[in-house]
């Protein structure tokens, strides 16, 4: 590890990358000591007990166990250094009963769940996050990162693991723009390093750590007008999100399973659809404008993942909103 082990000063009012490691985490904290051995990182004075680095606007935080149920750690951070969180980074595991290896990113939220309802994996219940623009981006130097990787190269056996972005989904809730990128998705691969030391690099070259220039950054100036694509429908593993983000001009924002989206069927046809999917649209839509001002917001639905009455519902809250609602071809249509 290459660190420069004094303290260094906060600045107030300054803007701020925040990286959120989970200490009880093995994918997590590689990636965190793979980023630590990439620069000269900063020992910052302990926050909240808990250790802390500096590198250019890059902090890195390291809590002692898991983070979903760690609300408001950019809020913590300001009230504690004075340092404004433009948006937080957390390295972490994906763990599925597949046990497929898997390498994985996705915006974070519960807007399908209710107030009343059990939060089994921390947020607030019917509201997500701004996602972090740096999704889409970042998914597809994942993807150029992996097709490089000859196939007769098995030194870190990185052939094996699938990609896919997530649909939103678990906590922590915060203010600022998340995102969660992942090694999955059992024991036998959360400790990878040659997983760690790829995502590890896609964080540190993303957020120009490496004198680059970085990317995935929204600019209201410079990308205003840009198409911002809400997935609704579909899987977990955001079929319709990982086609879509591979296009350059495309930036992702939420993505709604069909489990976040619950209707509950009119009592009469033609009567009103209940259920808290007009609340998760809603919710999703509010966040993602958040984190993409200037953005041109645009539906992409699975169509067939839903019944008639379903469809018409989304049609009509989709016009109330003005805002778009395609199919893939469509959106693709339109980088054209």
């Amino acid at each position: 590890m290459k660190c420069q082990c004094y303290l260094a000063n906060f600045v107030a009012g300054k803007n701020i990358i925040l990286i959120i490691v989970s200490g009880g985490d093995i994918a997590s904290t590689n990636q965190a000591d793979k980023l630590l051995e990439m620069g000269q990182w900063d020992a910052l004075p302990n926050i909240e007990g808990n250790i802390a680095y500096s590198l250019s606007n890059v902090r890195m935080w390291i809590l002692p166990d898991g983070v979903l149920f760690e609300d408001d750690l950019d809020l913590r951070w300001q009230n504690e250094t004075g340092e404004l969180v433009s948006e937080v980074i957390f390295p972490s595991r994906h763990a599925a009963a597949s046990g497929q290896a898997s390498l994985t990113i996705h915006p974070i939220g519960i807007t399908g769940v209710v107030d009343d309802e059990e939060i089994r994996y921390g947020g607030r219940a019917g509201d997500a996050p701004p996602p972090n623009p740096r999704i889409a981006s970042w998914w597809r130097e994942l993807n150029r990162l992996t097709n490089s990787i000859q196939a007769s190269d098995r030194e870190n056996d990185l052939k094996r693991f699938d990609l896919s972005l997530e649909v939103t989904h678990h906590g922590p809730w915060l203010s600022s723009p998340s995102l969660f990128i992942e090694v999955g998705s059992t024991a036998e691969t959360w400790h990878h390093q040659g997983a760690a030391d790829l995502l590890a690099g896609i964080i540190f070259s993303g957020l120009a750590l490496d004198g680059g220039s970085g990317f995935g950054q929204w600019d209201e100036s410079k990308n205003s007008g840009e198409l911002v694509v809400i997935t609704l429908g579909g899987g977990h593993y955001a079929p319709r999100g990982n086609l879509l983000g591979l296009n350059e001009g495309i930036w992702i924002g939420h993505m709604l399973a069909n489990y976040a989206l619950p209707f509950i069927a009119p009592e009469s046809e033609g009567g009103v659809v209940q259920g808290q999917w007009k609340n998760s649209i809603d919710a999703a839509v509010k966040s993602t404008r958040k984190a993409f001002p200037g953005g041109k917001i645009i539906f992409s639905w699975d169509k067939k993942s839903f019944k008639g009455w379903q469809r018409q519902a989304i049609r009509n809250r989709a016009a109330e909103l003005e805002i778009p609602l395609l199919n893939s071809k469509s959106v693709l249509e339109m980088l054209v």
